[in-house]
């Protein structure tokens, strides 16, 4: 099973926080660790997968979402802790920062799937103190986030006030009002504010890529380069990762951003804005863990709103090993007549400059 472990990292108490260029300089070190990393050992000797993750880097600290392939939940929180400690144990730089929290939030029904899938002797008991009891076995319990209430609350106002710029969908498309009564709406608002928040990250954070591969490309694969979104797709086609795919991507994240904020927003348009709109989710998601609002409540809203805007996940296929002669051309090409791209994004002539 694939448990989504979040893990919160700080600066030793005391230290000064991070500046723009450390930030960089932080996702650089952690990418690069966690890109060298295709297994971990749990106990016993046990392999535990790494499948993905997700990174967040602050003037505090950093928030990383590994996503574990684990047989209970408790190996992959153990495996989880493990890795980054010894990230942080390899780098000088990390050395000193500390792991505040490291846990897997679960629904209940996929919490009791954990339990069900475990078995043999290592199987963790049903009883819940003494699950509770084994687990601190492994480690000291993780010490709670250092924002306090006001901070959370300043930050929950902020995303409830960006919501109504989401003027493309209603609060109903984050399951607020449906016939279940799933998501109250204070939930749906934070959710709705934590898209809005994400596009400015997404937008800021694919000019930087593009900055990066200016100076240092000519291709993502042929640069030492550290990138924030372009590190994230799919590896097999860093080759094709040229300034001109770069400023394709913009482009279309740009439009597609931009359709969130007008009445009517359409359907994803092509592979790359599927890509994309991937990116803004988790990157919303990750928003609202960072500040301490990311509430069973406000999970299963983002939960509702993905599978409202987005109509399948076929372009996760991308990221499996093949050898067909797919390019990245094609991910900027409609996919029915229906449907535009951005002329710019759409034309791949070399005139381009």
């Amino acid at each position: 099973m694939t448990y989504a472990v979040t893990v919160d990292v700080h600066l030793a108490r005391g230290a000064q926080e991070l500046d723009a260029l450390q930030r960089e300089g932080v996702i650089f070190l952690l990418r690069k660790g966690l890109d060298s990393i295709e297994a971990i050992e749990g106990p016993d000797g046990m392999e535990v997968d790494l499948t993905d993750d997700l990174i967040a880097v602050h003037p505090e600290g950093a928030l990383l979402k590994l996503f574990v392939d684990a047989p209970a939940l408790e190996f992959a929180e153990d495996a989880a802790r493990e890795v980054v400690a010894e990230l942080l144990e390899r780098s000088e730089l990390l050395a000193d920062w500390e792991i505040t929290r490291c846990e897997v939030d679960l629904h209940p029904d996929l919490l009791q799937e954990s339990l069900d899938a475990a078995d043999g002797p290592d199987a963790p008991p049903a009883d819940p103190a003494e699950r509770a009891r084994r687990h601190a076995e492994f480690g000291p319990a993780a010490a709670p986030s250092r924002l306090d209430e006001a901070e959370i609350e300043e930050m929950r106002v902020r995303l409830r006030s960006l919501a109504p710029s989401l003027r493309a969908f209603p609060l109903s498309a984050f399951g607020c009002a449906d016939e279940k009564g799933t998501v109250g709406r204070e939930a749906a608002e934070v959710a709705a504010g934590a898209v809005v928040h994400a596009v400015d990250l997404l937008v800021d954070q694919l000019f930087t890529d593009l900055a990066g591969l200016e100076e240092e490309g000519p291709t993502v694969a042929e640069s030492d380069a550290p990138f924030m979104i372009l590190d994230d797709l799919p590896s097999r086609f860093a080759l094709q990762y040229t300034v001109l795919f770069a400023r394709r991507l913009i482009v279309t994240a740009i439009t597609l951003t931009g359709r969130l904020a007008q009445p009517h927003f359409g359907e994803l348009s092509c592979v790359a804005e599927e890509l994309l709109m991937k990116f803004l989710l988790a990157q919303a998601e990750v928003t609202a863990d960072l500040h301490g609002l990311l509430t069973e409540e406000v999970g299963t809203a983002l939960e509702f709103f993905t599978a409202t805007v987005c109509e399948d996940v076929d372009h996760e296929w991308l990221y499996e090993p093949a050898t067909d002669g797919l390019g990245v051309n094609d991910w900027f090409i409609p996919f029915n007549d229906d449907r535009q791209v951005h002329p710019y994004a759409a034309n791949d002539g070399e005139d381009q400059t």
